[in-house]
């Protein structure tokens, strides 16, 4: 993807990454699996692009779980992700490429942090290590680290919207469902104890944001798929997911299709089953 005056923003190609080096860049390996947490970690030791960090989704990435209470992937406290991000060598002008094994599932949700906290430098490795590897880019095994940096906390590029919000306002969102189409119709469910999903939502699987590559579809193409059904075109437009993770892939995909930034319930499913009194439909 062509680079604007601020620097890559949504996407950014294995060979565009290979021209330009890693160097003053930092790229984040996020790759993880929700049943096996060690995979990420083994996977980047393994082998990884040079100059890459890695991030852990459930320490990193995520808060504390607070049991009854939030959902699986919480977000961190602002400061302590500041913190992690400093750690990895990001400055305020630093352009950041996360990447994970292939669609961007988590790489997206790195993306969607480093936004939060207002830092507009960040892209996704379009096709992830997959890409990379399959145009014969070269890797490294073993630990790597940066000189750390002051990250600065700016006002935040994005948006969110929490439960209260839906259920006093849930007429007012046009709410997007992440997941699964089995998942959202409650036909399965592999990780929540409660199968469905939150009343009112629409099922956009973020699996349908790249082809049979794991790249991403064109951008008229995306598009289309986020439209606004007839008659909601004034509604708002908010994300979610099983854990709030793979919802940021839907909003990377709204981005960089060039629409209006949608929110993103960060608790998500998993948040909104802890209290019962919420409803689900199946």
């Amino acid at each position: 993807m062509v680079a604007d005056r601020a620097g890559f923003e949504t996407l950014i190609e294995a060979a565009e990454l290979a021209a330009r080096g890693s160097s003053g860049w930092c790229l984040i390996d996020c790759r993880a699996s929700l049943t096996d947490p060690a995979f990420g970690k083994n996977a980047y030791r393994a082998g990884h692009i040079p100059g890459a960090v890695f991030a852990d989704l459930a320490h990193d990435l995520s808060g504390p779980i607070v049991r009854g209470t939030t959902g699986r992937h919480p977000l961190p406290d602002p400061t302590s992700l500041a913190a992690t991000f400093g750690r990895w060598g990001i400055a305020a002008d630093t352009q950041v490429v996360a990447y994970d094994a292939g669609n961007g599932a988590y790489a997206a949700r790195a993306w969607w942090l480093l936004r939060w906290l207002g830092h507009s430098r960040a892209a996704v490795l379009d096709g992830g290590l997959a890409a990379w590897q399959s145009a014969n880019h070269p890797m490294i095994s073993g630990d790597e680290s940066r000189p750390a940096s002051a990250f600065p906390i700016r006002p935040s590029l994005t948006k969110t919207v929490s439960s209260a919000d839906i259920l006093a306002h849930g007429d007012r969102y046009d709410l997007i469902d992440a997941r699964a189409l089995a998942r959202f119709r409650g036909e399965v469910e592999p990780i929540d104890p409660v199968a469905g999903h939150i009343p009112g939502a629409r099922c956009i699987p973020f699996e349908g944001n790249v082809d049979e590559r794991q790249r991403f579809i064109a951008r008229d193409s995306l598009a289309a798929r986020f439209a606004a059904p007839a008659g909601q075109g004034a509604k708002a437009q908010a994300c979610y997911c099983g854990s709030g993770v793979t919802a940021c892939h839907d909003i990377l995909a709204m981005v960089h299709a060039g629409l209006p930034e949608p929110a993103l319930y960060p608790g998500s499913f998993s948040e909104w089953i802890q209290d019962p009194t919420r409803r689900v439909e199946r």
